[in-house]
């Protein structure tokens, strides 16, 4: 089975943009969060009442992609990830009221009985910024965005809490705040990482 490296923090932080840079760098087997083309996100970004469909659909998707990068033959990069949407933003929703109690244990059990058959990333890169960074980028993306800048705070302490419980040797923290798009001092870190790795 090969690696999964997955790339987490909260939205507007740079995920795509840094998988993007690696890509350049070296061969990877790819999988994007895929904005636009998720069914529910637009509905939800209108209406709070299809949150636990938008939620769902993302779970079942992100699980999908993982048991499809560990059947390729490279190692495999994800931009967010399952375990960031369930640790992360079903959290996150359901603070903001947007995923009832029942509806966020839905999405709890799902979450715990899938990672069970999937094996959890290899290898986990969190990425920090300020929050005048995370505003620029998110006012400069193009797509859907669901949480906010407002959110950013909040979803950072979610993922921390979450890696908490993980090995530390699993995880790669690094702050992006002064990083260009092209990650000139991040992706060398990162390739080091994977390395030392798989070594």
């Amino acid at each position: 089975m090969n690696t999964l490296i997955v790339i987490v923090g909260p939205s507007g932080v740079g995920k795509t943009t840094l998988l993007n840079a690696l890509r350049e760098k070296h061969q990877f087997a790819i999988a994007f969060e895929q904005h636009e083309e998720r069914p529910f996100q637009a509905l939800f970004k209108q209406d709070a009442r299809f949150a636990l469909a938008n939620q769902l659909d993302y779970l079942l998707f992100r699980a999908e992609q993982e048991r499809l990068l560990r059947m390729q033959s490279q190692p495999a990069l994800m931009d967010g990830g399952f375990d960031l949407d369930f640790y992360g933003f079903t959290r996150l929703f359901h603070a903001r009221g947007w995923l009832s109690d029942p509806e966020f244990d839905l999405c709890r059990r799902l979450h715990t009985l899938t990672r069970q058959f999937l094996p959890a990333p290899n290898l986990i890169i969190t990425l920090g910024a300020d929050s005048q960074a995370i505003r620029q980028r998110l006012a400069s993306r193009n797509r859907i965005n669901i949480a906010s800048s407002e959110d950013a705070e909040l979803l950072e302490r979610y993922v921390d809490e979450w890696l908490e419980s993980l090995p530390e040797s699993n995880i790669l923290r690094l702050n992006v705040t002064h990083e260009s798009m092209d990650y000139p001092r991040s992706v060398p870190i990162i390739l080091d990482k994977i390395k030392e790795n798989r070594d």
